[in-house]
């Protein structure tokens, strides 16, 4: 072996150790790998930041947004409602179902598009049950890449050796001649994977999205304060007075002894898809327009004389079918808690001027286990009081600084990441679908990586995120980095010849000696070894051309020969890094590397011993 060779392996095998360790970070681990090829001269600097321009990379970022507003629009839990119809309360149907689910898409849409459209869904099912999402993630991850292989298109590898047999003058496979491979691979993973994943996935601790503060939840302090006992909606028609008015000209407080607490407008483009609802705290030099909808606070008898006396629209939540609430797209509650020497105690509510000072309003107070709702203007604070305040999402954030007068309960940013935009759950849908469609028809001249970035960018740019940095944020930059790090491992694999002089040396002795079934497994767990490390892709590209000289070679059909290399390639398990799937659930599952090698590793072996007796009987070698 040359001293390249020596130093490839020895980096390899380092990357490998501290995976394993867990002390250091994946990412930080695969970073130094590459710095350590390039110093050596192993790989060059294109060949080294090759990985983080590579298509998969880019759709990866690309997919973790998509399904960052599948789940921030609320579209995740209305999907996931449906099929928790089917799987009940039951784990093993629970299990079944994105197990199977997961292996029907992954046969029409990439891998990697299949979790980024399932891994939200899972995630609010998992919830629903309040099972931890891990015990479903790499199962999901998994079962993508089961799927992958009931189609022509499923994987790449998949076409790779479609390319290598046209290439080499035989008949090309059927789209569906994978489809005995792909439901045997299903049926072992889901016998495999039952016990496995409830023994070594089964983690404790807080559940994936659940809060870290100790506040309440907003429905919780909606319903403890009675907010919707005492709220109402009257909406501004042609024919009403308020139109063109501000707020301050109402003077309603005083005048009816109603609060007016918020503003909703709706607007609409010409496609209905592109609604957008806007909310307004109530300011003073709030204008409104036809078509508003005031949200007010105050007896049922106050809020008819005010509807009459301005002919406002009373709408009844009952004829609608919705439950008597507030939405909190754009502002939100919180509870603050005043301080004993606050400036505020023995001054009345309209005193205070929270309004004018904070533009939040006061909607109740909690005094000794009692909730004050009515008449708050003219009631007097008392120290002990608990206020609950509405306004902006900033503005609650805001009162956090006045640290003398009280304080915030809970994180009211952290609670606003956690509302879902639903009204915008029909578009996310429409984006969804028209990407899938991309990804999936050849006649659509779309690359499927384009087709990502575009509805990324259409996720954004349409507001099925509530700003861009919510977009930023979900995007597993370390799931990222460790794929684009480890990428041009392959490349110094391939540039030393440790790849060449492994594949061969196994071939030409296990061909030669033990006949055909021998080189059969020895393709396939060299193809499966050298996916832990590289990507399946690259482990098909350089392994197809050695399947098929060597079954010429010895005068059998390079078909099975042929099939052990893409399902190897494939159905990689044992590793974070071997295939995108695998990477895209580390972070929501909290994984480390010893999860892939605990549950992961018995599922690639047992496969590939099942995949060598039967790949024979359903290709065989003459």
């Amino acid at each position: 072996m040359t001293n390249d060779m020596i130093i490839t392996l020895s980096v390899l095998l380092l990357s490998v150790f501290f995976f394993v360790n867990g002390k250091i970070r994946s990412d930080i681990v695969a970073l130094c790998a590459l710095a350590t090829l390039m110093l050596f001269g192993i790989i060059d600097v294109n060949e080294a930041l090759a990985g983080f321009s590579n298509s998969v990379i880019i759709m990866m970022i690309g997919l973790f947004v998509v399904g960052g507003a599948i789940f921030q629009t609320g579209l995740a839990k209305m999907i996931s409602s449906k099929l928790m119809k089917l799987a009940g309360n039951s784990e093993l149907r629970l299990f079944l179902l994105v197990m199977l689910v997961t292996s029907a898409i992954g046969g029409f849409v990439s891998n990697t598009g299949t979790v980024a459209i399932m891994l939200p869904i899972v995630v609010s099912m998992a919830m629903s049950v309040k099972m931890n999402p891990s015990r479903l993630l790499m199962p999901l991850a998994f079962a993508s890449s089961m799927g992958g292989m009931m189609t022509l298109i499923g994987t790449p590898p998949n076409l790779v050796i479609q390319e290598e047999l046209t290439k080499s003058g035989y008949e090309p496979l059927a789209f569906f001649s994978f489809l005995p491979v792909g439901i045997i691979c299903v049926i072992v993973g889901v016998l495999v994977l039952m016990p496995l994943s409830k023994l070594f996935l089964s983690k404790s601790g807080a559940l994936s999205g659940d809060s870290a503060s100790t506040g309440k939840s907003l429905k919780t302090l909606v319903k403890e304060y009675g907010i919707a006992s005492s709220l109402h909606r009257l909406q501004i028609t042609s024919e009403s007075l308020l139109i063109g008015k501000m707020l301050v000209e109402l003077d309603a407080r005083k005048k009816y002894g109603i609060n007016i607490i918020e503003i909703r407008r709706v607007e609409r483009a010409q496609n209905r898809l592109l609604k957008n609802v806007i909310q307004r705290a109530a300011e003073s030099d709030t204008v409104l327009y036809d078509g508003d909808i005031l949200y007010l606070t105050g007896n049922r008898e106050n809020t008819h004389a005010f509807a009459d006396a301005y002919k406002l629209k009373y709408i009844s939540e009952e004829k609608h079918g919705k439950s008597q609430s507030l939405d909190f797209y754009d502002i939100g509650v919180a509870e603050i808690v005043l301080m004993p020497s606050s400036s505020i105690i023995n001054k009345k509510i309209k005193e205070a001027e929270f309004r004018s000072k904070y533009n939040v309003n006061v909607l109740g107070i909690c005094r000794k286990k009692k909730y004050i709702l009515q008449a708050l203007a003219e009631e007097t604070i008392q120290s002990g009081d608990v206020l609950l305040v509405q306004g902006s999402w900033d503005n609650i954030a805001a009162l956090e600084k006045e640290t003398t007068e009280w304080i915030v309960v809970g994180r009211p940013l952290e609670e606003a990441a956690k509302v879902t935009l639903d009204y915008k759950a029909p578009l996310a849908a429409g984006i969804m679908l028209l990407m899938i469609a991309a990804m999936v028809f050849d006649f659509i001249p779309i690359a499927p990586v384009t087709a990502v970035i575009v509805a990324g960018l259409l996720m954004v740019l349409t507001g099925c995120f509530r700003n861009v940095e919510a977009a930023y944020k979900t995007i597993s930059w370390e799931s990222v980095v460790l794929i684009a790090a480890m990428m041009p491992m392959a490349t110094a694999l391939e540039n030393t010849g440790v790849s060449s002089y492994i594949s061969n040396t196994l071939v030409n002795v296990l061909g030669e000696g033990f006949g055909p079934l021998a080189l059969l497994a020895g393709i396939y767990f060299t193809t499966s070894l050298m996916t832990m490390f590289i990507s399946n892709t690259a482990t098909a590209v350089l392994l197809a051309p050695i399947a098929m000289s060597s079954a010429v070679m010895l005068g059998v059909s390079p078909v099975p020969f042929l099939f052990a290399v893409t399902v190897a390639a494939s159905m990689c398990f044992a590793s974070p890094f071997s295939t995108p799937p695998n990477a895209l659930v580390m972070p929501a599952g909290q994984y480390t590397f010893m999860d892939y090698v605990k549950v992961g590793l018995p599922l690639q072996i047992i496969m590939g011993i099942v995949m060598v007796l039967l790949l024979p009987l359903l290709f065989p070698f003459n």
